[in-house]
């Protein structure tokens, strides 16, 4: 090929996707990030503006995406990811899950690219099976409140496989599992910006339930790694892309404070409807198929994304 990989990244403004960003620029591609900064950021992509091969179109992908010019890959991650966002945006949620999917889907098959959808845990629901392999079907709520999310993801992965099958497009899936660190947003509502936040600033630290729920987190640099080998590989069908480690979010919260040196004490509040008991890959595919297991320790991922929250929260060289 003469020219670079032209890759679209739609949710490219967002946590992931401006990772992302930089990981196929890195990897010589010429970069289309589209985001119409619904939950994504401007500052996420602020250093990308004025490279010669990263270029932004500020667009609603559930509307027709025109993009002129060859397309090689195209990465669909615009949607509202955690669970304040999609209960805020509930029908935008549904509507990026279903008629974005369809348009980013529409666009590959008229491009000939390769199409990797950002699948997610949540299709696992409440699981009743532990830890969760891709071929587990699920245990999801479709009418409880994160059915918004958990069934927009669904629909998703059935879109992308009919048009695999029914029009051949070349497609990949991911399921990617709860990540953090820098450009997390702060006032996401998820667990790490929550706790990271309220510790920093010496507030009450809320744990949902009795704090026995489980969740696995895994540091970015190591979900891009595997996203990337995934949309490199001949693999089709979804892939778990999680830590295997799992902690118990009173654990957790814990460990921030720990982390943080903070003062803060430890609230309980409700659980929230069909939050799920537990949260835990079971990566063995991943192994076998991408060669990609997690490298990062939780500690040293903490610890980079502590220095992102300090500085967003002005409190660098404290």
């Amino acid at each position: 090929m003469s020219r670079p990989p032209r890759t679209l990244i739609t949710g490219g403004a967002g946590f992931i996707g401006s990772h992302l960003c930089d990981r196929l620029l890195a990897e010589g591609h010429e970069v289309i990030c589209m985001d119409n900064f619904i939950t994504g950021s401007p500052d996420n992509i602020a250093h990308l503006i004025g490279h010669e091969r990263f270029h932004f179109i500020h667009h609603d992908v559930t509307n027709f995406i025109y993009v002129e010019g060859p397309l090689d890959y195209v990465l669909h991650f615009a949607s509202p990811a955690s669970p304040a966002d999609y209960l805020k945006y509930p029908i935008q949620t549904l509507k990026v899950g279903a008629l974005g999917t369809h348009k980013a889907l529409g666009l590959a098959k008229a491009k000939g690219a390769r199409f990797l959808l950002a699948s997610t845990s949540e299709v696992y629901g409440d699981p009743l099976v532990h830890p969760q392999p891709e071929d587990y079907w699920g245990n999801v709520n479709p009418v409880g409140l994160r059915g918004v999310y958990d069934e927009a993801k669904r629909f998703a992965e059935a879109m992308t496989m009919a048009y695999h099958r029914y029009h051949g497009v070349d497609v990949r899936i991911v399921r990617i599992f709860n990540s953090y660190g820098p450009r997390m947003r702060l006032d996401d509502g998820r667990a790490l910006p929550t706790f990271m936040t309220q510790a920093l600033k010496g507030e009450p630290i809320t744990v949902y339930g009795d704090g026995s729920q489980t969740r696995s987190f895994q540091y970015i640099d190591d979900l891009v790694e595997g996203i990337y080998r995934l949309l490199m590989s001949d693999y089709v069908g979804p892939v778990n892309i999680g830590n295997p480690e799992e902690i118990s979010i009173l654990e957790f919260a814990k460990e921030i404070i720990e982390l943080t040196g903070s003062k803060s004490e430890i609230v309980f509040k409700p659980l929230p409807a069909d939050d799920p008991k537990v949260r835990q890959p079971d990566i063995s595919l991943a192994r076998r198929v991408l060669g990609w297991e997690p490298k990062v320790s939780r500690r040293e991922g903490l610890r980079r994304t502590l220095e992102y929250f300090k500085q967003r929260l002005g409190l660098t060289g404290s």
